[in-house]
């Protein structure tokens, strides 16, 4: 992708900090209102969670070899809308910066198919202007019992909106009653936005094997 036609600043430009995909997305967000690359309309923010908050993501930089990543939930953003196929822009995984939703479907979704029922991926779409007037986040929750930092905070302020400080939660909830956005089942998210189910040529790995 040329420099003129990326929305969003390189990958190594971006404001990232480890496992706070959310903030991550947040900031993505906020760059494209703030700069007009593209319509914010394009833009959905996805949540990937299930009850049980146990989702394997394949091609994760933190993973190891072909075997997944078990993330309790996991965020990306979406640029749907286009002529071409629509584009993820994930900044822990190892495919390119942004991925075709159609790869990115195959490479790191894979297939609820040939998986354990605990481990099946629900998906919560929010439209990004939704997402950046709505989200709140105190980083209470990656805090230990006494106080420290699970893993380091952002260094700038955390994001709080008038009605709250902190409502994360409702995010990642896969309960179509609660937060923002539409819940779907990870089949009917590529159906609606990819023209196809997920990927059953991928394998799985044995541990999440029925």
């Amino acid at each position: 992708m040329k420099s003129e036609d990326r929305i969003i600043p390189s990958r190594e430009s971006c404001v990232y900090t480890s496992c706070y995909c959310e903030e991550n997305v947040w900031k993505l967000c906020e760059f494209v209102r703030q700069e007009r690359t593209v319509p914010l309309e394009q833009l959905f923010v996805i949540f990937i969670s299930n009850k049980n908050r146990m989702v394997p993501l394949w091609k994760q930089k933190s993973g190891h070899g072909d075997r997944p990543v078990i993330w309790d939930y996991h965020v990306i953003l979406l640029q749907a809308g286009l002529q071409s196929d629509s584009l993820v822009y994930d900044l822990d995984s190892e495919l390119s910066f942004p991925c075709s939703l159609k790869l990115y479907a195959a490479q790191a979704f894979r297939s609820d198919r040939n998986i354990r029922p605990e481990y099946h991926r629900k998906l919560r779409v929010v439209p990004a202007d939704s997402f950046l007037l709505n989200f709140a986040s105190d980083r209470s929750h990656m805090k230990t019992s006494d106080g420290s930092w699970r893993m380091p905070p952002p260094p700038y302020p955390p994001i709080h909106t008038t009605e709250s400080h902190m409502n994360l939660d409702d995010f990642i909830s896969m309960d179509p009653a609660v937060g923002w956005g539409t819940v779907f089942s990870l089949d009917h998210f590529l159906q609606s936005y990819a023209g196809n189910s997920s990927s059953s040529s991928s394998s799985s790995s044995s541990l999440l094997s029925s």
